[in-house]
């Protein structure tokens, strides 16, 4: 209890610097404009002060409290008064009614979707079962290991992550302080929305100078989706109610008809903490980035550097999608105006950017991907299996895709230059893929799918203007929103209903006593199952986990798994001192998995746990 309140204050000294940097570096803003830098600049610190406290004293409570230090002289430093710090007056409804919908929908899939205690086992929701055991190793690992930078504890042997792993730091800091598994996931994730969903709004808002039109915007790219849900209509009995039931067979997401465009809230932010994180950083990043650019408000490029930072471990895929729409927009500026005085700030964003970059790609993630297989590669059209090209696109993206071309026709010069950032993202997209599965190119795409939004929701909102009738406006209005929100609306009306058991009683059970009871290097040896309560409760290394992340993290696992195999089917004393294993884990998965001679453990290691259908050995 006393490491959940501790926790608390803590987020709370950071979200204070976060509004003093918001008050300070974002002058006469508004009070949604606040609220919104104050979480994306508390993200930010979040990410970034343990993480450089940690290169001196390692992921451990020192390197917190260092990082509180630093987070409570800016908070000081920011509510110190100076001029030019005054809040503006202006208060959008449509913010608010944007905003908070949206966070409360997030915020509650969320919690019933990570470690969700009911009849004494963890439940969670579809979008969570397949990837939140990784995350939750990932965040146990670098907390009870105290390695920085950390190694993947998913596969034995390998000492550099090659993740952007600052998505999962800014948990493990709370589990040093004492929190909850649970809290810790949360509590960054809650604290970021704001920043999400209000980054999102206000870059709609710059380029569309319309509330109204930015919230058409809003609910276009958070609640959008093509016409998937047209398999589902008709057909033989139970064809629509299948969506509520099945497993991943919804509007947004049915492979089997090629229907790839997921739901960003219940697919994208809900089960990947990297894209929940990276847009909290990219997109105020982005709205700020359309005030510096297209408004001439030079004096905002400190706030943009601060943000843009820790993009590249945080979301890679965040930090080149930037990238991208600033090197369109500076050539717009060499375009326009050359003066020494509007490039200053554009060079000293990216002299930033230059100094804090290159440590983050050339020590981590690049070495993290160097022998790893099929990065970096080309291949053309995303994800598309068999479609025609724009068939793909229409029936996925639906009415806002048919809508691009006349939107951007009609849009005005400044936002035609910054969707160019967009075409930019979309072509490379197109062309190169930058990780194993092809798929993970959605993280580029659905920046420029949120841009797609913004240029047809301004030219949607022209239209009903100049419409003689307001009934027959309303009408077309409700028939495009319906069509262009249908699928979404079945999507997480799927996911709020979802449930499934991730971990058992007995899971729970085995991961606290390996937590307890085992050194934090300790290396188990497990089946290769994605739920895998040593790795996911407990943060202990395992000789090889899932397959499933391995493979999709670029990492040559092969030895390993044939080890795994060898060990539970041929065991030998020698075998086992050769992977160096301490602990043997015996339970429903290894003994599915394998044809386990479970008896020679019995006789040759030490029964350290049993409980229900979990047996530890002790090695040795």
């Amino acid at each position: 209890m006393m490491g959940n309140v501790l926790s608390l204050l803590y987020m709370g000294a950071f979200l204070a610097a976060g509004a003093g940097l918001a008050r300070r570096l974002v002058p006469h803003s508004d009070v949604q404009e606040r609220l919104v830098f104050a979480s994306a600049f508390a993200t930010a610190l979040l990410a970034g002060l343990p993480a450089l406290a940690a290169l001196v004293f390692g992921f451990t409570l020192p390197a917190a409290l260092a990082a509180l230090a630093v987070a409570a002289a800016v908070a000081v430093w920011g509510w110190l008064p100076a001029g030019g710090t005054a809040m503006g007056k202006g208060v959008e409804k449509g913010f608010w009614l944007c905003v908070l919908p949206a966070a409360a929908l997030t915020g509650w899939l969320l919690f019933t979707h990570t470690l969700y205690l009911k009849d004494g086992a963890y439940w969670c929701g579809q979008s969570t079962y397949g990837d939140l055991p990784m995350h939750l190793a990932l965040i146990q690992a670098l907390a009870q290991q105290g390695d920085f930078p950390p190694g993947f504890s998913l596969l034995a042997g390998q000492t550099v992550a090659g993740y952007h792993y600052l998505c999962e730091s800014v948990s493990s800091v709370f589990l040093l302080l004492g929190s909850g598994l649970k809290l810790a996931c949360l509590l960054p994730e809650f604290a970021a929305l704001p920043a999400v969903f209000g980054g999102a709004w206000l870059l709609a808002k710059h380029l569309l100078k319309s509330a109204g039109a930015a919230s058409l915007a809003f609910w276009l790219f958070f609640m959008g989706s093509g016409f998937g849900f047209v398999y589902f209509l008709g057909g033989e009995k139970g064809n629509f109610t299948r969506i509520f039931t099945a497993f991943y067979e919804t509007p947004t997401n049915y492979v089997q008809e090629n229907i790839r465009w997921v739901n960003p809230i219940v697919d994208m932010l809900v089960p990947q903490r990297a894209t929940l994180f990276g847009w909290a950083l990219l997109f105020p990043a982005l709205a700020l980035l359309a005030a510096f650019a297209l408004e001439n408000r030079r004096r905002l490029w400190p706030a943009i550097a601060l943000l843009a930072a820790p993009l590249p471990l945080t979301q890679t895929h965040a930090a080149l999608a930037l990238v991208l729409i600033c090197g369109v927009l500076f050539v717009r500026q060499l375009l326009t105006d050359r003066s020494r005085a509007v490039l200053l700030p554009w060079l000293a964003l990216a002299a930033v950017c230059a100094v804090m970059w290159p440590p983050q790609m050339l020590g981590e993630i690049l070495p993290g991907v160097q022998g790893g297989e099929r990065f970096l590669r080309l291949s053309f059209n995303w994800a598309n299996e068999g479609d025609n090209y724009f068939w793909f696109y229409i029936k996925n993206i639906g009415v806002v895709y048919l809508l691009l071309i006349p939107a951007f026709l009609a849009a005005d010069k400044a936002l035609r230059w910054f969707y160019g950032g967009g075409l930019a993202i979309l072509l490379l997209s197109e062309f190169v893929v930058f990780q194993p599965n092809d798929y993970d190119n959605n993280k580029l795409l659905f920046v420029w799918h949120l841009l797609g939004c913004i240029l047809v929701a301004g030219l949607l909102c022209r239209l009903a203007k100049k419409l003689p009738k307001r009934v027959a406006g309303a009408a077309l209005a409700g028939v495009l929103v319906f069509l262009a929100t249908f699928g979404s609306v079945l999507t997480v009306g799927r996911e709020l209903v979802s449930e499934y058991q991730q971990f058992s009683a007995d899971a729970i059970a085995a991961g606290e006593w390996a937590k307890e009871e085992t050194d934090p290097h300790a290396l188990f040896l497990t089946g290769t199952q994605h739920i895998n309560a040593v790795a996911s409760l407990a943060g202990r290394t395992v000789l090889c986990g899932s397959p499933s992340y391995l493979y999709y993290h670029g990492l040559n696992y092969g030895e390993q798994q044939a080890a795994a195999k060898a060990m539970y089917e041929t065991p030998s004393a020698a075998l086992l001192e050769e992977w160096g294993v301490d602990y043997v884990v015996f339970s429903g998965f290894e003994r599915s998995e394998f044809a386990a001679d479970e008896s020679w453990y019995q006789s040759n290691c030490t029964e350290v746990f049993r409980q229900g259908e979990y047996v530890i050995y002790q090695v040795g």
